[in-house]
């Protein structure tokens, strides 16, 4: 690895100290890869297919399917690639290109998620005005805003960082180019720095979280005064999946940029990052499919149509062949 070709590629040590470990996380990362894009695009494919799932829920769901395959084929091609083989080398230019759009498809993951939790109270609190209050216009416009606030935050964050001096210093102690771990590489006093990415993870994470359990305070409140079982599983089957992932993804990321230089994400950071890197987007689609009628509802009538269509094709071609043979 010291002697690299390019001597400006960046080295992404990775769990190259634990080489046994590397091959079973290879088949690990893999397999919750491939679970990421099957699920996903299950879910996008019906969102946009099935004439029933056109509700603002589903909208707003089809961009965060779209945003974890997206994210995770920034990161995990390149870390099969380290895991797999000798090399644990990327580009400086590969490195800045993965540093840019996971940080985009990251932030854009955090707000989208609380315009989800807001389209769930407006569901929930506000039945009589949901779909004059979530009307297509604002749909577009709050998702909209969620690609802007990433994008946003990801010019300022990537740029600044890129820009610090390293004095050579190339030996990336992560498995993709992160912001917290790359200004760690700099040979200048990086305080300024980290108290910007704790400002921004205030903005970007605190804040979206806070939103979320302000309209989950709001939801849980409307649900107690009605005095109803099936009221409860109506909220739970309509808040229940939201909150796994919300949790999930939350609960392993703050970890890592609310407290950057603390021992526990110093020792486990790598750990934590994988979580919410390839775990996170893997089970969502499965939780959003065992635990939501409406999409195995989809999903049931989209393979019954396909049957359908089969039997159809089936039968006319043995029609089409009895004919010719009298």
């Amino acid at each position: 690895m010291i002697n690299s070709s390019v001597k400006s590629d960046f080295i992404l040590v990775g769990f190259s100290d634990q080489p046994q470990l590397e091959r079973t996380l290879f088949i690990v990362v893999l397999i919750s890869y491939l679970l990421t894009l099957v699920g996903n695009t299950i879910i996008i494919l019906i969102s946009l297919i099935d004439p029933k799932l056109k509700t603002p829920m589903y909208f707003f769901l089809t961009h965060l399917s779209f945003v974890d395959i997206c994210f995770t084929t920034s990161i995990v091609p390149q870390l099969l690639w380290n895991l797999k083989g000798p090399a644990k080398t990327i580009t400086a230019a590969g490195c800045a290109v993965q540093l840019y759009v996971s940080l985009t498809l990251g932030s854009t993951e955090c707000i989208l998620l609380a315009v989800m939790a807001f389209d769930r109270y407006a569901a929930v609190c506000k039945p009589l005005h949901y779909v004059a209050v979530m009307n297509p216009q604002l749909c577009r416009a709050l998702a909209g805003i969620s690609w802007l606030s990433g994008l946003g935050n990801a010019l300022i964050q990537g740029t600044v960082t890129l820009w610090l001096p390293r004095c050579g210093h190339l030996w990336l102690h992560h498995f993709f180019c992160e912001v917290p771990s790359m200004i760690k590489l700099a040979c200048v006093d990086i305080h300024a720095n980290e108290v910007q990415l704790f400002v921004a993870s205030l903005v970007l994470l605190l804040l979206p979280l806070a939103l979320i359990l302000m309209s989950y305070g709001h939801i849980a409140k409307a649900v107690i005064r009605i005095k109803s079982s099936q009221a409860w599983r109506r909220a739970l089957g309509t808040c229940g999946s939201h909150l796994m992932v919300v949790s999930l993804f939350y609960g392993s990321i703050t970890a890592i940029y609310i407290q950057p230089n603390s021992s526990y994400a110093h020792t486990h950071g790598k750990f934590i990052s994988l979580f919410y890197t390839v775990m996170t987007p893997t089970l969502n689609p499965l939780i959003y499919t065992l635990r939501n009628k409406e999409v195995k509802g989809a999903l049931g009538r989209l393979f019954n149509r396909d049957s359908g269509v089969c039997k159809r094709s089936r039968a006319r071609g043995e029609s089409v062949f009895m004919t010719r043979g009298s």
